[in-house]
């Protein structure tokens, strides 16, 4: 269990909170659980509840729009879904298609989740020159995409379909 996903009264995704903050907010009456884990229950001298999976505030809240998902090496190993872009194996670390050293930039059409025997292979070369081509392309994410991302992709699955973030291309 990774949190919570808030979405705004709109029914947009807003964030995500972790499960303690979630019950907080929908015990204040400041928001509605839509969804719950299943067999998980919050406990206290008070209260017994689902543990919230998809909470909805109840209030519209006003959010300045957001073109793009901050960058970030967590970010990217999330949206590879911690898979080498390489190899398909289990990646650690993230690798920049066009290396830094050839003035490669720290962005989500550069950078790849990679394993660190492929990393090390690779070193300062371009896919090409390390004859190494790439699985899958890198994209960036929307910022709606990132965050759903964060929540996990074991999380997915259990989603609704309206809430389930597109397939990535």
């Amino acid at each position: 269990m990774r949190g919570t996903l808030v979405l705004n009264a709109s029914f947009e995704p807003l964030s995500t909170v972790t499960v303690n903050r979630a019950v907080v907010l929908v015990l204040q009456d400041k928001a509605v659980v839509e969804q719950a884990h299943t067999g998980l229950r919050m406990r206290g001298t008070a209260v017994d509840m689902p543990a919230p999976r998809v909470i909805r505030l109840c209030r519209y809240v006003r959010v300045p729009f957001r073109r793009q998902a901050p960058w970030s090496r967590r970010g990217v190993l999330v949206r590879d879904r911690h898979r080498c872009a390489y190899c398909g194996r289990a990646a650690t670390t993230v690798d920049h298609v066009v290396p830094r050293a050839q003035g490669g930039a720290d962005s989500w059409l550069n950078t790849v989740a990679s394993c660190a025997e492929d990393n090390h292979r690779k070193a300062d070369r371009t896919p090409a020159q390390a004859g190494m081509p790439l699985l899958r392309q890198p994209f960036e994410p929307t910022p709606a995409d990132a965050m759903l991302l964060a929540l996990g992709s074991a999380d997915f699955a259990a989603l609704p379909e309206w809430l389930a973030p597109p397939a990535a291309a």
